[in-house]
């Protein structure tokens, strides 16, 4: 039984694409989404991971129809430089993996066992990948040769401009659309919310949306839901965004650069109009001054104060139960996990599937339905934790395994394992045990699969540096050269230029050469 009516409370990214994804799944149903004027959004979540693909083709979305709207470029992966001082990884890049690395990846993992054994083989992730490959060479993740392959991959965009474009959308699909301020949220004794009152009248539903941000009105304040805080593992609470200028007689880089910083990573991502640079950082370590000059340093611009900073606080952590009651916590009301691998979005679509998935499965006419409908809340709320709780376990193992000694941040981060699942996995790894048993055990609560593992723990050198002298028949090295010649030239034949491609579905919305911000 579909919902009669549902009340969003709160615009934004994660509430408009919560209008689309209802609206779509629901179409009968009066979906009414309330925002105000006077709240600004947070505007920098500007890179996705793959799982946004899907989210445009569940709705029947082209890229072609919302990319040029948006800014937006392809994303085939993640690169990460400085995080790691170890010769020969002081960079490496976390690639989105598809079919066609199934012959070049599986030297990988073979000379990475070597490697952790103490078998001198190169083991270094950047030879092994296509979209790898597609990241040196600034190529588009779509061959208009084989249109048939399925390549998993990312976005760039503007999420302010995407945010309005999922906003028209909806409003023409019959969305009401109502601009005010919640002034009260009225819950009754059982923790159900009868209504919200606005500056514009009061408002009911059936099922109510929180997309109110951080400051989350109505789950984390009127229905009073404790909020678990990650800040003992996770030490990054301020970010500081800056636009600079992109050329378009360059090729535009298919990837997302988070590159190391004395207390903390900047971003950058590039769109058609210009590059998004900041700087996420833990102000215990470093003030927002400072951190401010050492992100324009590390962009070159010490000596423009004419462009401009934003800064932004952030809240690392997360509620318990994000379907509580008829209310559900969708976006930054619900947690968040800094943006180091970009999940924001992912977090928002997965949220939104899950409990379209536990609702329609409620036997609403059933004299049980207010049993089904605890248990259903339970297994969905059990799913997102556990959706987050993994997808912190591999942001924490970036800053665990970093081997930077330049500020006390760095040495704490080493410190910083509270989780019991990723301290079993990191000693199986580090005492050379049987890591793809432990990755078979663990991987309900593992959000990241084999191949990301993999490519992080090889990508900043963590293995044995005692080399054995291994007869070479006993333990053969793969030559990683028949890896990158693989995928160079797979690249070369299959797939065009970002920018030429960008263009051909771009038209007459391609932008000016020169962008000024």
């Amino acid at each position: 039984m579909d919902p009669k009516s549902i009340l969003i409370c709160g615009g934004g990214t994660a509430g408009w694409m919560a209008a689309n994804m209802f609206q779509h799944r629901w179409p009968k149903t009066h979906i009414t989404l309330i925002e105000s004027d006077n709240v600004g959004i947070i505007g920098v979540g500007e890179g996705s991971t793959p799982y946004l693909k899907h989210f445009f083709a569940q709705l029947g979305i082209k890229d072609s129809d919302w990319m040029p709207q948006c800014n937006a470029t392809y994303k085939v992966g993640i690169s990460f430089p400085n995080w790691s001082t170890r010769k020969g990884h002081e960079q490496y890049f976390h690639p989105f993996f598809s079919e066609l690395d199934i012959e070049p990846g599986e030297p990988f993992f073979h000379n990475a066992k070597l490697q952790r054994s103490g078998v001198e083989a190169n083991a270094h992730p950047d030879h092994y990948f296509v979209t790898a490959q597609m990241a040196r060479d600034c190529s588009a993740p779509i061959s208009n040769k084989y249109p048939d392959l399925n390549i998993d991959y990312g976005y760039h965009f503007d999420s302010g401009l995407l945010g309005e474009y999922l906003k028209k959308r909806a409003i023409g699909l019959g969305l009401t659309h109502i601009v005010a301020d919640i002034e009260n949220v009225n819950v009754d004794d059982n923790l159900y919310i009868n209504s919200v009152q606005s500056n514009a009248g009061s408002h009911t539903a059936e099922v109510y949306v929180d997309c109110t941000g951080f400051r989350s009105l109505l789950m984390q304040q009127a229905l009073a839901e404790p909020f678990i805080s990650y800040e003992d593992n996770l030490f990054n609470d301020s970010a500081i965004a800056i636009a600079t200028d992109l050329n378009l007689d360059e090729p535009i880089t298919p990837q997302t650069r988070s590159s190391a910083l004395t207390c903390g990573w900047a971003w950058q991502i590039p769109l058609t109009n210009r590059y998004g640079n900041g700087y996420v950082y833990s102000s215990k370590y470093i003030s927002d001054d400072d951190a401010e000059q050492e992100l324009r340093a590390h962009l070159g611009i010490e000596d423009k104060p004419e462009i401009k900073a934003r800064r932004l606080k952030m809240k690392i952590g997360r509620i318990e139960h994000h379907w509580k009651g008829n209310c559900l916590a969708v976006g930054l009301s619900q947690g968040f996990i800094e943006p180091l691998e970009a999940t924001a979005l992912m977090l928002v679509q997965y949220t939104i599937d899950n409990f379209i998935e536990h609702y329609v499965h409620i036997e609403h006419n059933s004299p049980n339905k207010q049993r089904n409908h605890l248990a259903a809340q339970e297994s969905f709320n059990s799913n997102v934790n556990k959706m987050m709780e993994g997808i912190r376990d591999y942001i924490v193992t970036h800053y665990v395994t970093n081997t930077r000694d330049d500020s006390a941040y760095w040495a704490d981060c080493r410190n910083a394992l509270k989780s019991k699942r990723l301290e079993r996995l990191l000693k199986v790894w580090d005492d050379n045990g049987d890591f793809e048993s432990v990755l078979n055990e663990l991987d309900d609560g593992l959000v990241y699969l084999r191949p990301s593992w993999y490519v992080l723990l090889m990508g900043v050198g963590r293995f044995t540096t005692k080399l054995e002298q291994v007869a070479p028949a006993a333990k053969p090295v793969l030559d990683y050269k028949n890896s990158r010649g693989y995928c160079e030239q797979l690249v070369a034949d299959v797939f065009p230029q970002h920018n030429q491609y960008l263009q051909s579905i771009y038209g007459d919305k391609w932008p000016d050469k020169m962008s000024l911000i």
